[in-house]
């Protein structure tokens, strides 16, 4: 079927939306009409170089929608279900039989992977080109073919123009704390970049007890809507030494975890250095900035830990409808980060991202859907 996909032709090149040719899906696949997606972090990485991946490309790894087709194999979907799309796994690897989805030994292979199973390509252009696809989703697009393991069920009275930041942004922030960090209450934690991933990570810190949240940002913007979510402490890194600052607040002791968000080599080393003894970092954003550490100095001496949370570790099938109780709870208000644009604009969504302006843009891929 012809469908309209916002394509990447190769590094730092704009979205240019073209009309493409979705395959029919295999029989372990579902075809979704994308109601939503959010704008992700990663997808801009990826685009502008960040990260390998082979182009032409349709991202967008944020969907929502309502399922249109089913694969013979699919037993726990059917057409007219609405589903949040987030990534891919095998189910089959040592790590997914132990609930490690996250850490799915195939995932680099289905999440950047260039073709189905069957070895054809998921998008084709009129002249026969091949699109690759990304995250087994590409849902910056009206039209796209998703592995079951991509799916989660959510309530038809559930707007799906908000549901799709919780595929990835919003599953890594809180995942990191909640199964990554796992801080115990009372503890104190900072995290350093509000975006929607650090923001997920504050609101969630919160909900776990946390006493000392602290959140450090250069726009003061952000930093006020951290407040706004909880947030006990704020620091603009732009006038004050964030560290230094930390270590006021918490009477020269650090704090006991921290995330950093913005993948910049300086931030994430602050981070670091913002510990406690015993203290544990968590670096989440896609980079490809490196962190240079000295192991005795920085590590060794204060018995503090670095660890990679990936996916937040989260399993998506449990992980986003406990974030949607939250959210029902008023404990998640994660609609606060949100603004919507239509999905011929996702240029200007995507550099109101890159600058700061916007916190989680959400594009209106179906403009007919109403809630």
């Amino acid at each position: 079927m012809k469908i309209r996909a916002a394509v990447v032709k190769s590094v730092n090149e704009p979205y240019e939306i073209e009309t493409l040719e979705l395959a029919e899906p295999l029989d372990d696949e579902v075809q979704v009409k994308i109601v939503a997606s959010g704008i992700c972090h990663s997808d801009d990485a990826v685009r502008l170089g960040h990260a390998a991946y082979e182009f032409p490309g349709v991202l967008g790894h944020e969907g929502a929608g309502i399922v249109e087709k089913v694969g013979k194999n699919i037993k726990n979907f059917k057409v007219g279900d609405h589903v949040v799309l987030a990534y891919a796994y095998c189910k089959q690897c040592n790590h997914c039989m132990h609930g490690l989805p996250a850490a799915c030994t195939d995932w680099m292979t289905l999440n950047w992977g260039k073709h189905r199973d069957d070895g054809s390509a998921p998008f084709k252009k009129e002249d026969g080109t091949e699109v690759n696809n990304f995250f087994f989703q590409s849902s910056f697009a009206t039209h796209t073919n998703v592995k079951e393991t991509n799916l989660i069920a959510v309530p038809k009275e559930a707007d799906l123009r908000l549901l799709g930041p919780l595929g990835c942004g919003l599953l890594t922030g809180s995942g990191t704390v909640l199964n990554g960090l796992k801080p115990t209450t009372g503890s104190s934690i900072a995290i350093f970049g509000t975006g929607a991933v650090g923001l997920a990570a504050m609101m969630t810190a919160k909900i776990m007890g946390c006493s000392t949240i602290i959140a450090v940002d250069i726009h003061d913007s952000r930093l006020s809507l951290a407040e706004e979510l909880g947030a006990t402490h704020v620091i603009n890194s732009k006038s004050v030494d964030a560290v230094e600052k930390i270590k006021e607040i918490t009477k020269g002791v650090g704090v006991n975890y921290s995330i950093d968000t913005t993948g910049i080599s300086e931030v994430m080393k602050a981070s670091i250095d913002a510990l406690a003894i015993k203290g544990v970092a968590a670096p989440v954003a896609v980079t490809n900035k490196d962190l240079t550490v000295n192991t005795l100095a920085d590590l060794v001496v204060y018995s503090r830990k670095i660890i990679g949370v990936v996916m937040g570790e989260g399993i998506p099938q449990i992980s986003i409808p406990q974030l949607l109780e939250f959210h029902a709870q008023g404990k998640f208000p994660y609609e606060k980060l949100i603004k919507f644009y239509n999905f011929d604009d996702i240029n200007t969504a995507s550099s109101d991202s890159l600058s700061g302006k916007t916190i989680k843009p959400v594009l209106i891929v179906d403009r007919s859907y109403a809630a």
